[in-house]
């Protein structure tokens, strides 16, 4: 059966070459993905991809960073203890090896008419939180709290002074959002580990008053799984 699955799953691929690979933070790298097959698809900020990262159907999934319309895509991806196939593509992967990855997809999307935009989670968070904040506005409303093992992991996030930049060891991510206390009335970005998010949102819902249809999650993941697609 493993014969026979691999044509498929690169027939349902799309193709590309890396042109650039490089550190963007302590523990993240940035990997630039360029090919024809690449222009013209339908991005939306927030989106993620899945990537074959090894033999076999081996593949991991990734928000998108930045999109070219033009035939690129940019990805960052996350280097961490316990790294598993990949993390590994993502610390080795040099330019010129060829890449097989599938087309945007996910709803963790900006809502762009929101009268506020927050954002909360951690690393694993802060990429689609950079594609998402790429695309609004300077006189758009923004505040959040995105949480870093330490200051050298915070990824170059546009409107970064508008956020609040915790460590692990100063406060909980929850602990930070009742100090950032965010109004009800716009649209909460909550992401990474499950149970984290699950608690912000409570949090949001119970604490704050938001409406619970206003606070859109993405678990990303949870201790001991390798991930939640």
């Amino acid at each position: 059966m493993p014969s026979l699955l691999n044509p498929v799953i690169g027939l349902l691929m799309l193709r590309g070459v890396v042109t650039e690979a490089e550190p963007i933070a302590a523990r993240m790298r940035r990997v630039r993905i360029e090919g024809d097959g690449l222009a013209g698809l339908d991005v939306r900020p927030g989106q993620q991809v899945r990537v074959l990262v090894g033999p076999g159907p081996t593949r991991r999934t990734y928000s998108l960073w930045r999109y070219d319309p033009f035939g690129a895509v940019e990805l960052c991806v996350l280097d961490h203890a316990g790294a598993g196939p990949g993390a590994a593509w993502g610390r080795g992967v040099s330019v010129g090896a060829q890449v097989r990855l599938g087309r945007p997809e996910g709803s963790f999307t900006l809502r762009p008419d929101a009268s506020h935009h927050v954002f909360v989670g951690e690393e694993t968070a802060s990429v689609a939180f950079g594609a998402m904040l790429a695309a609004l506005p300077p006189e758009a409303r923004i505040s959040g709290c995105v949480e870093t093992g330490t200051p050298a992991d915070r990824l170059p996030l546009p409107h970064a002074d508008r956020l609040d930049w915790p460590t692990r060891d100063e406060r909980s991510l929850p602990d930070a959002v009742r100090r950032l206390a965010p109004e009800p009335g716009g649209v909460a970005y909550v992401a990474g580990e499950a149970r984290t998010v699950q608690t912000v949102r409570r949090l949001l819902v119970r604490e704050l008053g938001w409406d619970r249809r206003a606070v859109l999650t993405k678990p990303f993941w949870t201790p001991g799984r390798r991930g939640l697609e």
